[in-house]
C-alpha cells in the first residue's frame, strides 16, 4: 500500500500567499518562499504552488518565485497556474519544479495532457480539477474557479487519465475554506475508476478530516492550506495522528 502524502498548498496572487472561502474573500497569508521553506523543514512531503490569478489574467506563472523556492526547498514542488504550452512546462521544470499542474489549458485543449506526458513523462503532469455540485452532478470550473464549464467532473477525470495524466488534484469548491472536511462522496466516486493517484483538496478543519480523506475518500494524498498557514494544525501533528490511527505515512 502506498504511503499517504501530506501536502501544504500555497495559493499565490501577486507574489503573496492568500486564502479564502469558496475561492472568494482572499486574505494575505505570507511570503511564498518563506512559507514553503517552513513547511519543508517541518515534515511536508511535497509543496504545491498555485498561482490562482494567472489563468484569469492570462499571465505566465511566476518562474522567479519557483526558482527562489527551489533553492530553499528540497522536497518535490508542484506548480500550477497559467500553464498553457509545452514551453511553459519546460520553463517551470527548468526553474526547479518537479511537477506542473494544468487546469484551464487542459479544458481548452485536452491534447496538451497527452503531449506533455509523452514529452516530459506522466510523473511530471498533474491535472487539477476544480469541481462544484449542481443538483446531483459535479461540474468542472476553470480560470481559478470563476467559470463553469459543461464538463461533468467524473467523466472529465476519466478522460484525462486516459490522455496520460500522472496524478489528479481534485478540489471541491463547495468545501474550499469551509473547514467542514473533504468532499468524501466525490473522492470515493473518483477512486472507484481512477488508477492514478488523487490528491484531495478543499475543506480540512480538523485532524479527523485528514483521516476521513484516506478512509472514506480513499485519497492517496491530502492537501490543505489555511489550517497550516494560520498555525491551527501542524504537519507533524497530522502525521502523528494518522500514524496512531494506523494510516501509513511518510516519516
Amino acid at each position: 500500500m502506498v504511503k499517504t502524502r501530506i501536502i501544504p498548498c500555497l495559493d499565490v496572487k501577486n507574489g503573496r500567499v492568500v486564502k479564502g472561502i469558496n475561492f472568494l474573500n482572499l486574505i494575505d497569508a505570507g511570503d511564498p518562499v518563506e512559507q514553503a521553506k517552513h513547511y519543508s523543514e517541518n515534515g511536508a512531503d511535497e509543496i504545491c504552488f498555485l498561482d490562482i490569478s494567472a489563468s484569469l489574467e492570462n499571465r505566465d506563472t511566476m518562474v522567479n518565485v519557483v526558482k527562489k523556492t527551489a533553492n530553499e526547498v528540497f522536497i518535490p514542488l508542484t506548480v500550477g497556474g497559467g500553464i498553457s504550452s509545452i514551453e511553459n512546462i519546460q520553463a517551470l521544470l527548468k526553474a526547479g519544479a518537479d511537477k506542473v499542474s494544468i487546469n484551464s489549458a487542459a479544458i481548452k485543449n485536452p491534447n496538451i495532457i497527452k503531449e506533455a506526458s509523452e514529452y516530459f513523462g506522466n510523473q511530471c503532469i498533474v491535472v487539477a480539477v476544480d469541481a462544484k455540485k449542481h443538483n446531483n452532478d459535479w461540474f468542472v470550473y476553470s480560470h481559478g474557479g470563476t467559470k463553469r464549464t459543461d464538463l461533468l467532473a467524473l467523466s472529465w477525470i476519466e478522460k484525462v487519465q486516459k490522455l496520460g495524466a500522472g496524478e489528479i488534484l481534485l478540489t471541491s469548491m463547495d468545501k474550499d475554506g469551509t473547514k467542514s472536511g473533504f468532499d468524501n462522496e466525490l473522492l470515493s466516486k473518483v477512486s472507484e475508476f481512477l488508477k492514478i493517484p488523487v490528491i484531495a483538496s478543499g475543506g480540512v478543519g480538523s485532524l479527523d478530516h485528514f483521516y476521513d480523506g484516506v478512509v472514506k475518500g480513499k485519497a492517496d494524498a491530502l492537501l490543505a492550506a489555511s489550517v497550516f498557514h494560520f498555525n491551527e494544525i501542524s504537519i507533524k501533528e497530522v502525521k502523528a495522528y494518522l500514524k496512531n490511527k494506523k494510516i501509513r505515512i511518510r516519516d
